[in-house]
Parts: structure tokens; C-alpha cells; sequence
């Protein structure tokens, strides 16, 4: 999965309460984890990966992974929605203009 997802905000989210609610709603394309985060606080989130058949993919350090996400501070895990996670957000939304 390309890294550059994680910087849209649209199709990602940070942190391990939204990581884990993707996962859950199975919409979760990919999780990413930093190597240095918490094992404890991290470790139900790596089950609910397995369970839910999401690639992990690790990043070396938690500030690696908030720039990757685009922000100014740590991050220690991210996902990426699927495109219909994508689209399905977007149906309730205003039509653009070339629509």
C-alpha cells in the first residue's frame, strides 16, 4: 500500500480508537504501526488486524508515522479505508462542480 494514503484525510485516520473503529467496520484497507509505540496499548489492535485478515505495516518511530499522516505530532498507528469506505462517505456530500 502506497504511504502516500496517509496523507489524505479523507481516506485515513490516526490514532487507536479511529484505527480500531475501521478495523472493526471492516473498511480498513491497511493499518500502519509504529515500532516504538506502546506494546500494551497497541497489542488489540495487531489481534484485530489478524482477525480481520489487515495488513500491518510498521513504521520505525511514532514521529515517522505523524509525518507520514501529515501532523505535527506522534502517531502510534493509522489506517487506511478502503475506496468504498471512500465512496461511501462521499454520497451524503455536495456534488462538485464538474459532476
Amino acid at each position: 500500500m502506497d504511504r502516500a494514503a496517509l496523507k489524505d484525510f479523507r481516506q485515513r485516520v490516526v490514532g487507536r480508537r479511529e484505527t480500531l473503529k475501521l478495523i472493526q467496520r471492516r473498511v480498513a484497507a491497511v493499518v500502519y504501526v509504529a515500532r516504538d509505540a506502546d506494546r500494551a496499548i497497541l497489542s488489540d489492535i495487531e489481534e484485530h488486524c489478524r482477525t480481520h485478515q489487515v495488513p500491518i505495516t510498521y513504521v520505525e518511530t511514532m514521529r515517522e508515522l505523524g509525518q507520514l499522516c501529515g501532523i505535527e505530532v506522534k502517531a502510534a498507528c493509522a489506517a487506511v479505508a478502503t475506496g468504498q469506505a471512500e465512496a461511501d462517505n462521499k454520497e451524503g456530500g455536495r456534488a462538485g462542480a464538474n459532476d
